[in-house]
């Protein structure tokens, strides 16, 4: 490729690889993180309810369970939500990644296949979270809209299995950060032989 061109893009697109400051995509992930974990942690706490009734009273914090799965059901929905700009900035922001060559993951993975993997697990968690969604929903509105405990078991099980893929998730995007140095300007800078601190 052309030096000039290369130096051009570089200009264009800022020391981290991108148009913009900071990545958008990590921000985007611990929301989803956030609301996802939170959700699930509050319908756990709704189904565990008769058991925490006490601490709550004793605590002197006005709780009732419909309110715990209400926050549990809203901040579901939002992590759907959120999750699909999650994925999407994920994308975009792999299209301009330039990884380092001849790097090896922790796990054995070169930059390719850890990029490839991060993104087709993204694609799952998506549909896994606006999976849990409609199971939720239909929970809530229809199986068990009588019912005081509002949430399944299964569903309960299945929240942590999506923590733990999660986990799994988050692990192949910090190897494509810390081993790979995508978009992260610091250490874009220190391999074009550039003084971070003078540049941020």
């Amino acid at each position: 490729m052309n030096p000039d061109l290369l130096e051009q893009w570089r200009n264009i697109l800022g020391p981290n690889g991108l148009p913009y400051i900071f990545p958008i995509h990590p921000n985007l992930v611990h929301l989803t993180l956030g609301l996802f974990i939170a959700a699930i942690a509050f319908d756990i706490v709704g189904v565990l309810y008769p058991v925490d009734k006490a601490v709550f009273k004793y605590l002197a914090i006005p709780v009732s369970r419909s309110a715990l799965f209400d926050v549990g059901w809203y901040n579901l929905v939002a992590a759907s939500v959120i999750t699909f700009f999650t994925v999407a900035t994920g994308f975009f922001e792999i299209i301009l990644a330039a990884p380092l060559a001849d790097v090896k993951s922790p796990w054995g993975m070169g930059a390719l296949q850890t990029m490839i993997g991060h993104g087709v697990g993204g694609v799952i968690i998506l549909t896994l979270i606006v999976g849990m969604t409609v199971w939720r929903g239909f929970q809530r509105f229809r199986w068990r809209r009588d019912m005081a405990r509002q949430v399944q078991w299964s569903y309960l099980g299945a929240g942590l299995i999506v923590f733990l893929l999660m986990f799994l998730q988050g692990t192949l995007g910090a190897h494509l950060g810390t081993e790979f140095g995508i978009h992260i300007t610091a250490d874009q800078l220190l391999h074009l032989g550039e003084n971070p601190a003078e540049k941020l």
